[in-house]
C-alpha cells in the first residue's frame, strides 16, 4: 500500500476521498466505491500505486487520439478498478474485478463507502491486496522508452483510480520528452484534474450520455461533474477528443446526439468527435450491436452541429479519415487502427494551407 492523496480526515477514523465527485466518506477498514483506496485507522491508502494489470504496446489510434501523432505506438498502462459500474463495460474483467463479489443490496448507485454495512466477507478477506505486476513510475518509463512510444496511455481502467501511480509516471514522462494521455470517463475532482492537467498532454474523455438519468441508471454517476471535467480539461489546454458508445435505444436519439454535439461545438468545433458503434458486453449481452446508419446519422449530426472532426469508430472502413475543414480534402487516411496516409505538413493542408487542429500532426 502506499498513502493515498486527495482526502479530509473525519472523526471516528473516518476520511473523506476527495479524488473524484463520489467523494467517499470510508469507514476505517473500508474502501470508496473504486474499491481501490482503502482506509485504515483513518488513513487513506491507494492499492494500485504499484501495480498494474496490463502493459500495451498499442496504436495511438487505438485509445482513440486521432489528432495527437497520428501512426505513432502508445505505451498503455492499467491498473483494477474503476469509480464507474457502466452496466455496458468492454473491460469489466479488470474494471470491476474488486468490486464483483459486493452484495446486491450495495450495488444501488450509493458508494459502498456510505452504507452502514459490513464489506462482503469475500472483499473484506482481501485486506489490501489487489492483482498486479509490481512496478515503479521508473520501469514504466524505461519500458516506455524502450519500446520506441512517443506517449505513454494511462488507460483500459479508469486512471484516475490510479492517480498517485499515473501521475509520478506522467511527471518522469514529462521530464524524458514522452507525453502523457488519458483515456477517461472524466469522473474527477477539480484538485487533482488542475494538478494532472500540469502534465498531461492529452484526453479522450467517454462522454457517454447527455442524460443523468441514463448516467445514474446505467453507469452509477451524474452527468454535470463529466461536462464540469470536460470543459476544466479544454480551458487548462489539454488537447481533448470525446468519445461517444452509441447504444441502440438509449442515447441514439436525433436529440441526444444533437446535445452532444452542441455541448462539444460551445467548446470548440476544433474538438474531434468519435461516435462509435456499440457491442454487447458485461450486463448488456442482449443489446445489439449499434447499425451502420445510426453511426453515419449521429456522424451527420455532428457535422451538422458545426463539428470539424467527427469519427466513426468500430467499424473499420466506415468513417476514420481526416479531412481538411477549409476545401474537404482526404488528409489522413485509415482503416481500423492503421494509418495509411497522411498528407499533412507543419500542421496544415497542403493544398489549401488550413491549419488542422491537434498535436504532431505532419512532418516538417
Amino acid at each position: 500500500m502506499k498513502a493515498a492523496r486527495f482526502y479530509d480526515l473525519l472523526d471516528a477514523k473516518r476520511v473523506r476521498c476527495r479524488l473524484c465527485p463520489h467523494d467517499c466518506i470510508i469507514p476505517n477498514g473500508g474502501r470508496g466505491v473504486c474499491a481501490v483506496r482503502y482506509n485504515s485507522q483513518g488513513e487513506l491508502f491507494t492499492l494500485v500505486a504499484d501495480r498494474v494489470v496490463s502493459r500495451c504496446l498499442d496504436p495511438i489510434e487505438k485509445k482513440p487520439l486521432f489528432h495527437v501523432y497520428p501512426g505513432s505506438s502508445t505505451y498503455s498502462i492499467a491498473t483494477v478498478g474503476c469509480n464507474l459500474r457502466c452496466e455496458f463495460c468492454q473491460n469489466w474483467q479488470i474494471s470491476q474485478w474488486p468490486r464483483e463479489c459486493l452484495p446486491k443490496h450495495l450495488d444501488s448507485g450509493e458508494t459502498l463507502a456510505t452504507q452502514e454495512t459490513p464489506l462482503c466477507p469475500q472483499l473484506a478477506r482481501l485486506g489490501d491486496r489487489v492483482p498486479g505486476e509490481p512496478v515503479t513510475p521508473a520501469q514504466i518509463l524505461s519500458a516506455a522508452q524502450a519500446s520506441g512510444a512517443v506517449s505513454i496511455a494511462y488507460t483500459y481502467t479508469e486512471p484516475t483510480i490510479f492517480y498517485e501511480l499515473a501521475y509520478e509516471t506522467a511527471c518522469l514522462a514529462r521530464q524524458a520528452g514522452l507525453l502523457n494521455l488519458f483515456v477517461t470517463n472524466g469522473y474527477i475532482d477539480e484538485a487533482p484534474q488542475r494538478e494532472l492537467a500540469k502534465v498531461l498532454d492529452a484526453a479522450n474523455v467517454d462522454l457517454k450520455f447527455f442524460r443523468d438519468q441514463s448516467y445514474r441508471h446505467l453507469s452509477r454517476i451524474r452527468l454535470q461533474p463529466v461536462l464540469d471535467a470536460i470543459t476544466r480539461y479544454h480551458a487548462l489546454g489539454v488537447w481533448i477528443e470525446i468519445t461517444t458508445l452509441v447504444i441502440p435505444g438509449i442515447n441514439d436519439s436525433d436529440e441526444e446526439l444533437r446535445d452532444i454535439a452542441h455541448f462539444i461545438y460551445s467548446l470548440s468545433p476544433d474538438i474531434p468527435w468519435h461516435v462509435s458503434r456499440f457491442h454487447g458486453a458485461y450486463s448488456m449481452t442482449d443489446t445489439p450491436p449499434t447499425p451502420a446508419a445510426t453511426l453515419r446519422r449521429a456522424a451527420r449530426i455532428g457535422l451538422e452541429a458545426g463539428l470539424r472532426y467527427v469519427y466513426v469508430g468500430n467499424l473499420p472502413g466506415g468513417g476514420e479519415d481526416t479531412y481538411c475543414p477549409g476545401c474537404g480534402a482526404r488528409l489522413i487516411r485509415r482503416h481500423g487502427f492503421q494509418l495509411l496516409e497522411n498528407r499533412i505538413r507543419n500542421g496544415v493542408c497542403p493544398d489549401c494551407r488550413t491549419p488542422v487542429a491537434g498535436i504532431g500532426l505532419g512532418a516538417p
